[in-house]
């Protein structure tokens, strides 16, 4: 890091007043919010795993819901994982989910069942980053650790006018540095939160309401008129798009064909219909390389709907099929025939979610 840079940054800003204006105004104004109740710092370790590329108001009733169901860590250490998955049914990237059970896990087995408060040991849990370290550290226990999310990047690049890509890792190391210096040594909480808070409310990506801004007087972009041009940031890279057949299969006793899919990568361990990319099977040649993948023979029937669904880095598009069992029996592991009354028990990726409303 050079701080060098840093302290060129800083040089002629005043601390001590922007500390006081946004640490005031979030104590004013900030949101309701039901991980803001108290400072538990399993309920901050839980918001901040289910805010992680997800909107307040979609968290709120699955936060709710999630520690109404998992109250302690103890609770969410000894839940079978496929529990916790349906726990986080609909919630997207379901990775989060493992990974924060397997850290609570860690928690309890090492720590006593009390999440560490030395920054070190806090860090080496799996899915604890630098902005959810920095999170828990400051938000529960009130140390002046950064929590640098992309509103806190998008706010301190405005504020001290960063004229540097933001998607950089060298960047975000910088304003890490920055937040580290300008901190609220007995303030910590509220000012990592006022920022994060302010990124939400005010300093938004496209229009920032500037006329409401309780820092406008210290920010440097609004001073110079770019406070719409920055940050500057890369342009992500094109999404993959996929292509599948999905597969709803019912047998002679009304039951459908459910499979979990693998224990690595995307989706992994949610339960979903049969799917295969059309570029191992084409229509023509469905049922040929079903019978020879999952040993039964099946009759095509109607189309039943199309869905697209995208991901962070790939776009599923999915034509929907139903099918019925003619004969054979079925050879595929991890594949299994359930009534529809039972699709509750299991968790369901929101495509397939999407596909049990047709139904």
């Amino acid at each position: 890091m050079n701080l060098e840079t840093v302290t060129l940054l800083l040089k002629n800003f005043n601390i001590q007043a922007f500390q006081h204006d946004l640490v005031r105004w979030f104590d004013e104004e900030k949101r309701d919010l039901p991980w803001r109740q108290n400072k538990d710092p399993y309920r901050v370790w839980i918001s901040e795993i289910m805010l992680q590329q997800t909107k307040v108001d979609t968290v709120i009733p699955y936060f709710e819901r999630f520690i109404e169901k998992f109250p302690t860590l103890d609770r969410l250490a000894a839940a079978d994982e496929q529990e916790v998955l349906k726990a986080w049914e609909g919630l997207g990237y379901y990775s989060r989910a493992r990974n924060l059970q397997h850290a609570v896990r860690e928690v309890v087995s090492t720590y006593n069942s009390k999440v560490p408060n030395n920054p070190e040991q806090l860090g080496t849990l799996k899915g604890v980053g630098p902005y959810t370290k920095g999170a828990i550290l400051s938000i529960a226990y009130g140390l002046p650790e950064p929590a640098v999310d992309g509103n806190v990047m998008r706010v301190l690049a405005r504020i001290l006018h960063i004229e540097e890509d933001i998607s950089k890792q060298s960047v975000r190391r910088l304003v890490e540095e920055c937040v580290k210096q300008i901190i609220s040594e007995g303030k910590a909480s509220e000012f990592n939160q006022g920022l994060m808070e302010l990124g939400a409310l005010i300093c938004t990506p496209k229009a920032p309401s500037c006329m409401h801004c309780p820092v406008q007087a210290h920010c440097r972009a609004y001073e110079a008129g770019t406070e719409k041009t920055l940050p500057i940031k890369a342009k992500a890279k094109k999404q993959k798009s996929l292509d599948y057949f999905s597969l709803v299969i019912k047998d002679n006793q009304d039951n459908y064909l459910i499979e979990k899919r693998p224990s690595e990568g995307l989706l992994a361990n949610m339960w979903q219909f049969p799917m295969v990319s059309k570029s191992d099977a084409n229509a023509t040649k469905l049922t040929e390389w079903f019978l020879e993948n999952y040993g039964i023979k099946l009759v095509l029937k109607d189309t039943l709907t199309e869905i697209k669904h995208v991901f962070s880095h790939v776009i599923w598009h999915i034509d929907v099929l139903e099918a019925e069992v003619l004969d054979g029996e079925l050879k595929k592991e991890l594949a299994t025939f359930v009534p529809q009354a039972t699709f509750a028990e299991y968790p369901f990726p929101v495509p397939h979610l999407k596909i049990q409303s047709y139904l």
